[in-house]
């Protein structure tokens, strides 16, 4: 069963069990994903949609950090468990400490006497830790041992 029949599935039971904070949160991934198939003009892989649903999660946390500024309690809880809530539907995220060695082993293959460049390293990183970790968090590393 792909990860899209997943959502509509958890949808569907979210429906039944008169969950409305769910249903809600599940309606609106499944829209981002059916514009992103739209967009496309395919169906989309497990990639994709795990993809759409990460890039949904980044804007919530972003919202999250704006709402504990503001002191608004209420939205912060609200955001807390959305993100709780889709989070599961994506691959776990790698910690720092998981990302560091990569990153390590992605300079260390550089051709010997050349200097890193901090793009080509941030693209080659982020390709070997693809839907498994936040750019934000890799670009802190990855500006940490180009330093």
């Amino acid at each position: 069963m792909s990860l899209y029949d997943t959502l509509l599935q958890s949808q569907q039971e979210a429906r039944k069990n008169h969950e409305q904070e769910r249903l809600s949160i599940l309606q609106v991934a499944l829209a981002a994903i059916k514009n992103e198939k739209i967009n496309k003009q395919k169906d989309l892989s497990d990639a994709d949609v795990v993809s759409v649903i990460g890039k949904q999660i980044k804007q919530l946390r972003d919202a999250l950090v704006d709402f504990e500024k503001a002191q608004r309690s209420d939205l912060v809880d609200k955001t807390k468990k959305e993100i709780e809530l889709l989070s599961v539907y994506v691959p776990r995220q790698l910690s720092e400490d998981e990302i560091r060695p990569i990153a390590k082993e992605v300079i260390s293959a550089l051709p010997p006497g050349s200097t890193p460049n901090f793009g080509s390293v941030m693209g080659m990183v982020m390709q070997k830790v693809k839907g498994q970790a936040d750019g934000a968090t890799v670009q802190k590393i990855v500006k940490e041992l180009l330093v």
